[in-house]
């Protein structure tokens, strides 16, 4: 079992920028990847930037140019530096842990993380 923990997020204006963490820890495979998928209200939980096994990085074309993924500091992290926010951006993010080397949809994900709130106001 791996566990997720995210750290981060709050509320900004728009234009501003956050970073989001995520430390993994547990029994992790070798072919293990990580992401960061967003659910606002009423909408299905998307992917937005992930880190496939091997390096591969990928993101949802909402996001491409102002969020940046990238592994963390300590092994199994990830961090998502979010900037030039906008109010669409306002959503509950989630850290998602992969065994099988991509993250990029909810059946490929087997293990997240509670969640962090990104409020952007206009």
């Amino acid at each position: 079992q791996v566990r997720l923990v995210e750290s981060g997020g709050g509320s900004v204006q728009a234009g501003g920028s956050l970073k989001l963490s995520c430390v993994a820890s547990g029994y992790i495979y070798r072919t293990f990847a990580m992401g960061w998928f967003r659910q606002s209200p009423g909408l299905e939980r998307e992917m937005i930037a992930a880190i496939h096994f091997g390096g591969a990085i990928q993101y949802a074309p909402s996001v491409k140019g102002r969020f940046t993924i990238s592994q963390g500091n300590a092994d199994n992290s990830l961090d998502l530096q979010m900037n030039s926010l906008k109010p669409e951006d306002t959503a509950m993010y989630y850290c998602a842990g992969c065994d099988a080397g991509r993250c990029d949809t909810i059946p490929s994900v087997n293990y997240w993380g509670h969640g962090t709130q990104v409020t952007v106001s206009s």
